[in-house]
């Protein structure tokens, strides 16, 4: 862990040079700083000599390759915190705790240069004196070759338009690196007012993994500390989509919508509403898509928040629970899952990598069993209608008796959980003396049942509903309508992903949900391994 949760770093290279050298400069102070690592961009400052204003880099070409060169290296650093500050003027939301500066940059003795960084970041981010103050060396192995001036054909003193007030909208879900290279290009082009719109509602239903995106709360809040770090004098609005047009088509201050290559038509979009309502067209500003070099096959190739979520299937969430009158051994996951959400498949993976399964279905079966620990109870409140010729209950008739009626339903649940409670703690006891460390219980009612008390761990296989219904129909011959009745009749991916360590999807081919599992299965292994002593 990087010893500093914090820190500001200096650069004051011509902006041309930043490009080839950002990786090594990122990769340096990455290993320092936890994050937010906030970067001061001032050309031509020299840090050993006197005491110097503010002089913002021209908002224009360079800036912004600059600006994507940096915020390409923290994405590479996953789960680096890098802001890119464009104009001083408050407090830092996260004080810096460390001050840090390229020693190529700052040829000399150095403690001339780690005071001129104190005098900085107090005047210019109200930073308290006497900061740790560092000097990097860069890992040019990740410099990028090339001049480094820059390219000469590139025109240094184009700058870039400017608006009163600009629009951008998005989903802006863990506000990841091409987000804020989009954020930053706003922030150059606004003189007064960003009215942002975050995706929110019936936006997100056809986003991959929306049970993973944030709360729209967060998402906002996030949004708002990042942009009133990087540049504190704009005003901001930030306001949830619950269509794709939202304010954009109404308000007559706007000038300009920032648009990527992939919402290009929809910014046209904007337009021609603008213009049914009587107003001007905004001008279209595209920024470039930022790629993705370390991608898997089923993501995307550019940055996205997508292909961040399906990064977090299969790690830990939050904090698995703590309950003293569990034993720590067999550590316990109750795997839980929606009808046709592939929990059955992940439960044998997990068989495979060594886990005791117990099947609670199977425990099901043998409950209702003539003979078996619910059966003349469950007989006596249902009456004999429910049973076959040879005296087995059947199921497909108890359950048309209790489908919708929520007194019935509870009626046999009173009877039947509590049996396959007893058994699962009786499979458990079997697990621990076949010595074996994980047990894995499958169960589709987990939840519902209260069963996730027997368990350290709650995994949770998820899966869209238009994917859940195909399986369905494909594997019980259901129609696409009872399909439906029964997945409605059934928590929600959200509502178990909100009460989860760990969720797997099974969207993708088979060898993406291996992948998935064994991730998980690994992250596991070194939970339960005890910690080296110091």
């Amino acid at each position: 862990m990087p010893p500093f949760p914090s820190g500001l770093l200096v650069l004051t290279a011509p902006l041309p040079a930043l490009p080839r050298r950002a990786a090594g400069l990122v990769a340096a102070a990455a290993g320092l700083v936890a994050g937010p690592l906030y970067v001061h961009l001032q050309p031509g400052l020299r840090l050993s000599g006197p005491a110097a204003g503010p002089a913002a880099p021209p908002a224009g070409p360079a800036l912004l390759r600059a600006l994507a060169a940096l915020y390409a290296a923290a994405a590479a650093r996953r789960g680096l915190d890098l802001r890119v500050l464009l104009g001083p003027g408050r407090p830092l939301a996260r004080p810096p705790r460390v001050l840090l500066a390229a020693a190529a940059e700052a040829p000399g003795p150095p403690e001339p240069v780690q005071l001129g960084l104190q005098r900085l970041a107090a005047a210019l981010y109200g930073c308290p004196p006497g900061l740790p103050a560092l000097l990097l060396g860069e890992d040019t192995e990740r410099d990028v070759g090339g001049d480094p001036e820059g390219d000469p054909e590139q025109d240094t003193d184009a700058t870039l338009p400017e608006f009163l007030d600009v629009a951008v909208g998005g989903t802006f879900d863990r506000l990841h690196g091409a987000h804020r290279l989009l954020l930053s290009a706003c922030c150059l082009l606004a003189r007064r007012r960003l009215l942002a719109g975050v995706a929110d509602g019936d936006l997100l239903r056809h986003k991959v993994l929306p049970e993973l995106i944030e709360p729209y709360e967060l998402r906002a809040a996030k949004l708002r500390e990042f942009l009133e770090d990087v540049k504190p004098s704009l005003c901001y609005d930030i306001v949830p989509l619950a269509d794709p047009f939202g304010p954009s088509v109404t308000d007559p201050d706007l000038q300009c919508l920032v648009v990527s290559e992939e919402t290009h038509k929809g910014g046209e979009a904007v337009n021609r509403k603008r213009l049914e309502n009587g107003l001007p067209e905004l001008a279209l500003h595209e920024i470039q898509l930022m790629k993705d070099p370390d991608h898997s096959q089923n993501e995307e190739e550019k940055i996205s928040s997508s292909s961040l979520r399906q990064r977090l299937l299969g790690t830990l969430l939050q904090p698995p629970r703590q309950d003293l009158a569990l034993p720590l051994r067999p550590y316990v996951i109750g795997l839980t899952g929606g009808t046709g959400s592939g929990k059955t498949s992940i439960a044998k993976l997990l068989g495979h990598l060594g886990a005791f399964v117990i099947d609670a279905d199977k425990l099901g079966h043998a409950v209702y069993a003539p003979g078996g620990p619910a059966y003349e109870q469950v007989v006596a409140a249902f009456g004999a209608e429910i049973l076959n010729e040879d005296g087995t209950i059947n199921r497909k008739v108890l359950g048309a008796k209790v489908f919708g009626n929520q007194e019935r339903l509870k009626s046999l649940t009173d009877i039947v959980w509590p049996e396959i409670a007893r058994m699962v703690r009786e499979q458990i006891q079997e697990a621990n003396t076949q010595g074996k460390a994980v047990c894995v219980l499958d169960a589709a009612v987990l939840l519902e049942a209260g069963w996730q008390d027997m368990v350290h761990e709650v995994w949770t296989a998820i899966i869209p509903e238009e994917e859940a219904v195909r399986r369905i129909v494909a594997r019980d011959g259901l129609s696409e309508e009872a399909a439906r009745r029964r997945l409605q009749s059934q928590m929600t991916n959200r509502q178990r992903v909100e009460r989860a360590q760990v969720v797997l999807c099974t969207l993708w081919e088979p060898d993406v949900t291996r992948q998935q599992v064994q991730k998980a299965w690994n992250l596991l292994q070194q939970r339960l391994s005890p910690e080296p002593s110091p």
